[in-house]
């Protein structure tokens, strides 16, 4: 297969009459390639790689100044140059740009000494100057990119085109590609046009970034920010804010135009990370700005690479106004992956990026890691390549690389599960080994993804002794250290200083955001050369490294260990390459036990996934839509204030709703979708009968003569036949193994745990077999989650009775004797099986004592019990039989330990089996084995008669429709699973809602009329706002002091926050009795508005949890952060977070509405005392 065909999948519908993008025009920057119009439908749901090179190959990328010589297409969106182009064209390219450099010399040097003394915002303001005097015209790309030291990218050009023709702007391009230029850019035409720029992040730390980041750029006066927090020069001309701040204002200017809402002078709105839609937990907010935003002010969305851009851009198109598309998969600083084993740092691509490298292959890392004594599971010895005299002298003629391809060529063989794993095992290396590579390969610094915080904490200890410094930058960050230490005392993270010191860093959710900030900053700097980061880091914060280490392909959740997802793999590979300081980044995936290079490239080509919607309505969302919130204008002729209400009906509020991305999906490429997947089900059915029976045997009858035609017949006949007897017998031979199988496993529920050997053949036909430790019937398991599932669960439904059972019925078994029974093991691999006796092989002597290790400590079998009941019941199906199926479930930390002293199958002795058959079991088997010998001479003798030839021919022809077949299945599969996610967001969640909020008298939905509690909860920042509402507007809270009604505000917003508790950190305050007393009212409170929403089918979270509070009490009555974090059993992180939480709750409640004005005296005070270092977000 080549480059195209693994990269390039085709379009999945073509272009129709239903095509929705009217007020679309895609732009893409690109060299031409010859492909399929299809490709580029804007109905595609797959955007995949596009270039017949692939963007993983170390080939470097075309040029700009290369991309205009060749000549642009707009029907391409990425650099692409065919195979022949690169082999001729590579030298003169190079010899062009030094020709072209010696051309504009001259003109370079003259202007480059004095653009060097300019600052960015001086030639800001020298445009402003120029447009002052002579108008907006002086706006235009070559002045905005004149800006810049350097010259900008295709895409940034063509995207600040469309800007400037007034349109919307959907950029779609890989992480650190320069996306913000273009919001730059944007933001100084806005500014010489003396109006306003939004620019909104989905992250506070974001926000923040921006704000420092657009104040170097346009100084400090030209730039605002708000957030929950924090708001610094709100009316300045650039404001930096949150989606949910801006997502607040527009409530107000739905429907009006900007200058009557909160917009005023608001000409540009950046969204960036748009592709944000799709969190379920946030994704609402983005959709809600897109709908509500006035349609004159034009929409900036910055996206990382995603499967469906023109979808995203067809959307905007169709509600806010005209809006074109710019993508870009070019990057400025290319990668190179790589893939770290026990031995050596490899490259993971083949030279031209189109497979895998050979070397990785599992076959090859078990030879080279076995040398000449190799072994099959069996024990007996593996034929190698030096057994082989001519294969070894042709090797020896063709030098080391034709050794290793010999060695490779030999090794293809299918590899079991069980080998597979004890290889990955082998090749997992240490983190030093990793981390001396990247040092001697000069590909530091790095940022090193480890997704859980105390694996970052760990790795930093594992390394802290290995310094990455020289003397010189070892006291630069002393230096850097001691300011920070003077400046915020208790920020600093003493643990991890000697790391520090080194050049190492753990950088996550469990640090102070001033310690964060403190890294990002010495990083920046050169003086941090390794960060041990979790995947928040890629989450745009500007933070680029020449390296990213992704130590693992999956990570685990609270549901068991899920596999990353391609955005997520190249959202963290986008920080890789510094622009203008490396030429190359690197991107290293790291061999684990449960990944490895082939799960690795498989991810890698499986292409970006598509955006969805996560549009889902809220108690703010129906109060402001359906009671509006009150709109504050000034009367020209009076200096008066007047209040209007902006109310909708129930009919406006709708149309809203059904203008979100899931319904536009929904009613527009749904349709499409459907079409696609009724042709490829239409063609599946006509080809499914052209290889039926009755189809083959009039092809037959066509083909051969009558003598010939009768004879394969008859002989097919007689084989069916015979096959259904040999099925048969093996299903009456596997009934005598259960009758051998069953009072063996019955002895086994008591003494000690035996070893026993699954086999089964997976997917792809490969023998598999696992050795394992016998724990039980799963039955005996008296109460046990894992009892309770397979009784509920129809997926473990067993036959009983049925064919299988009918088999035996003329024979001396019972029913009992054959009826199949779940049994449970903890497998060599740490995985624990649930299977029946269809997939037992053997069981051994040999196994665990049932004997407590110490006085006093539970038995083996017991603890073993505990352990599988803690797991998540997440059964994966292996194989499947009508005697049952065999199911997989990964164990836990707990579990390894157990399962490293299982031993491999070669270590057990066939003298060690238990297994004995009986007499009658072994006939049976002697009459299969009679039976299949039958078989095979009966295919010998059809393929011996006259006709064969030409019937062979049609059985292959067959054959090779069985293949298509399996194409368009797997096609319609991948369209199926699209539309599942494609989820029309539906107004009956809004209605359901509505329903609530009535009930609680907060807003009659008939009338419109908003009451205090609506008016309240509608102004309220919050997961659920009515919820909220209810709590502050209780008069309970009136006799708290500050703290107690800090404590008691912390209870309703603690979710996600827990305990760590780790060493001899184990403690947390407790609150006072008052506080306890409060919520303890507020719960049955909450209870009566869990049974509302449970009648009315909402599910919308009601948080209310006292765990935390004493943290909170005792931080607001003025206790120390390092008495407070004295034996904690919370990281800091998680502190602090909970404590902003906190403060952003009380903030809020002294600008509420109806709100007694004692509750927001306290709220006031108790912010102010708890706003202090070291949680301030702010570092200088």
């Amino acid at each position: 297969m080549n480059t195209l065909s693994i990269l390039t999948l085709p379009s999945i519908f073509p272009s129709t009459k239903h095509s929705p993008f009217t007020n679309l025009r895609y732009i893409s920057h690109s060299l031409p390639v010859r492909r399929p119009n299809s490709i580029l439908s804007p109905l595609s749901f797959h955007l995949s790689f596009k270039s017949r090179r692939s963007p993983f190959s170390a080939d470097p990328q075309l040029s700009d100044a290369d991309e205009e010589l060749v000549g642009v297409d707009e029907d391409d969106d990425d650099y692409e140059v065919s195979d022949e182009y690169d082999e001729y064209e590579d030298v003169s390219g190079e010899v062009s740009e030094d020709v072209q450099q010696s051309e504009d010399e001259d003109e370079i040097s003259v202007d480059s000494s004095n653009r060097k003394t300019e600052s960015t915002w001086q030639r800001v303001e020298k445009l402003c100057n120029l447009v002052m005097q002579f108008g907006e015209e002086m706006i235009d790309v070559d002045a905005l990119a004149d800006i810049y030291d350097f010259r900008i990218d295709k895409f940034q050009r063509m995207a600040i085109e469309a800007f400037l023709r007034g349109s919307s702007v959907v950029v779609s391009a890989p992480t650190s590609s320069g996306k913000t230029l273009i919001a730059e850019a944007a933001a100084v035409a806005t500014v010489a046009r003396r109006r306003r720029l939004f620019y909104t992040t989905p992250l506070k730390a974001l926000s923040n970034q921006k704000f420092r980041q657009f104040r170097d750029t346009f100084g400090d006066n030209n730039v605002g920010l708000l957030t929950g927090d924090s708001a610094v020069n709100k009316d300045a001309q650039i404001l930096v804010l949150t989606t949910e701040i801006l997502r607040n204002m527009l409530y107000n200017s739905v429907g009006m135009a900007s200058s009557g809402s909160g917009l005023f002078h608001v000409d540009v709105i950046v969204l960036d990370e748009v592709h944000y839609l799709s969190d379920i937990s946030r994704g609402t907010v983005w959709e809600e700005i897109v709908i509500y935003c006035p349609k004159e002010v034009q929409l900036i969305c910055l996206s990382a690479t995603v499967a469906n851009p023109d979808e995203l851009a067809g959307w905007i198109g169709q509600i806010h106004g005209k809006t074109e598309l710019v993508t870009s998969s070019w990057r400025p600083v290319p990668l190179t992956w790589h893939f770290s084993t026990k031995t050596s740092l490899f490259q993971l691509l083949n030279e031209k990026g189109t497979h895998m490298n050979r070397k990785l292959s599992l076959n090859y890392l078990q030879l080279s890691a076995s040398g000449d004594d190799l072994y099959k599971v069996d024990g007996s010895r593996r034929r190698n390549y030096r057994d082989d005299g001519p294969r070894r002298r042709n090797s020896r003629r063709r030098g080391i690389n034709g050794a290793v391809d010999n060695i490779v060529g030999m090794s293809e063989q299918p590899l079991s599960k069980n080998n597979k794993n004890m290889i990955r095992r082998s090749q997992v290396p240490q983190i030093v080994h990793t981390l001396w590579h990247l040092k001697a390969k000069d590909m530091l610094p790095a940022i090193w993804f480890i997704f859980n915080r105390r694996g970052c904490d760990a790795a930093v200890q594992y390394v802290e002794n290995c310094s990455l410094l020289d003397e010189c930058e070892m006291s630069e960050v002393e230096l850097a250290l001691k300011k920070f230490r003077l400046q915020y005392p208790d920020a600093v993270r003493d643990t991890a200083v000697k790391g520090l010191i080194r050049g190492v860093a753990a950088h996550h959710a469990g640090c102070l955001p001033l310690w964060k900030s403190f890294i990002e900053e010495l990083f920046q700097r050169g003086l941090v050369k390794v960060v041990f980061a979790t995947e928040t880091l890629a989450a745009g914060i500007n933070m680029p490294a020449r390296t990213a280490v992704i130590s693992s392909l999956s990570k685990r959740t609270s549901t068991g260990r899920i596999q990353l997802s391609p955005n997520e793999l190249l959202q963290m590979a986008g920080r890789a390459g510094r622009r203008g300081i490396d030429e190359r980044g690197h991107v290293v995936i790291v061999q684990t036990p449960y990944e490895g290079a082939e799960e690795c490239c498989k991810l890698l080509f499986s292409g970006v996934e598509p955006l969805v919607s996560q549009f889902t309505a809220s108690y703010g969302m129906v109060l402001n839509l359906l009671g509006g919130a009150k709109v504050t204008r000034r009367s020209n002729e009076l200096d008066e204030t007047n209040t209007l209400q902006a109310r909708r009906t129930l009919e406006e509020a709708r149309k809203l709703v059904e203008q979100s991305f899931g319904n536009y999906l929904g009613s527009n490429v749904m349709l499409a979708a459907k079409e696609e997947l009724a042709k490829i089900q239409k063609e599946i059915e006509t080809l499914t009968y052209e290889i039926s029976d009755d189809a083959i045997d009039r092809k037959s009858r066509k083909l051969l003569s009558e003598v010939a035609y009768k004879e394969i017949a008859d002989l097919q006949e007689e084989l069916r036949a015979e096959k259904c007897l040999r099925t048969e017998l093996r299903r009456r031979m596997e009934l005598k193994r259960f009758s051998a199988l069953k009072p063996l496993l019955e002895n086994f529920e008591n003494g000690h745990l035996h070893f026993i050997c699954l086999q089964y053949k997976d997917s792809e036909g490969v023998e598999n077999f696992v050795p394992a430790v016998y724990l039980a019937k799963v039955e005996s398991h008296v109460g046990s989650k894992l009892k309770n599932m397979v009784l509920t669960d129809d997926s473990f439904a067993l036959s009983r009775g049925g064919t299988e059972l009918d088999a035996v019925e003329s024979e001396f078994v019972t029913l009992q004797d054959v009826e199949p029974t779940y049994y449970v093991a903890l497998g060599s691999d740490n995985s624990w099986y649930l299977f029946t006796e269809k997939w037992i092989k053997t069981v051994y002597r040999s196994g665990f004592p049932d004997v407590a290790l110490t006085q006093g400590e539970a038995l083996p079998r017991e603890i073993m019990r505990s352990l599988l009941e803690k797991e998540e019941m997440q059964w994966e199906k292996l194989a499947d039989s009508k005697l049952g199926g065999l199911w997989c479930l990964e164990g836990s930390l707990d579990t390894w330990s157990w399962s490293l002293n299982v031993p491999v199958l070669s270590s057990l002795s066939e003298s060690d089996e238990m297994l004995h058959m009986s007499q009658e079991y072994i006939e049976s088997v002697e009459h299969y084995k009679e039976q299949r010998n039958k078989i095979s001479r009966l295919k010998k003798k059809i393929a011996r008669t006259e006709g064969f030839r030409e019937y062979k021919k049609i059985l292959d022809t067959a054959r090779i429709t069985e293949e298509k077949i399996k194409r368009l299945k797997a096609r319609s599969n991948h369209l199926i699973n699209r539309m599942e996610k494609i989820e029309p967001s539906g107004w009956k969640e809004f209605l359901q809602i509505s329903n609530v909020i009535h009930e609680t008298r907060a807003l009659d939905i008939n009338t419109h009329v908003i009451f205090p509690l609506g008016e309240t909860a509608s102004a309220i920042r919050g997961e659920n706002e009515l919820w909220l509402a209810m709590v502050l507007r209780n008069k309970i809270l009136l006799d708290l002091k500050p703290a107690q009604l800090a404590a008691v505000c912390a209870s309703l917003v603690s979710e996600g926050i827990k305990v760590r508790a780790w060493k001899n950190n184990n403690y947390i305050y407790e609150a006072s009795s008052t506080v306890l007393n409060v919520i303890s009212l507020l719960d049955e409170q909450r209870n009566s508005f869990l049974q509302l929403q449970e009648k009315h089918e909402v599910e919308i979270p009601c948080c209310l949890d006292s765990q935390f509070s004493g943290m909170v009490e005792a931080w607001a009555s003025g206790l120390s952060w390092r008495e407070l974090m004295m034996d904690c059993a919370m990281d800091e992180g998680d502190l602090a977070r909970l404590l902003r939480r906190t403060i952003d709750l009380l903030a809020q409640i002294p600008k509420l509405p109806d709100i007694d004005p004692l509750l927001q005296k306290n709220a006031t005070t108790s912010s102010g005392v708890m706003d202090r270092p070291p949680i301030s977000e702010l570092a200088g």
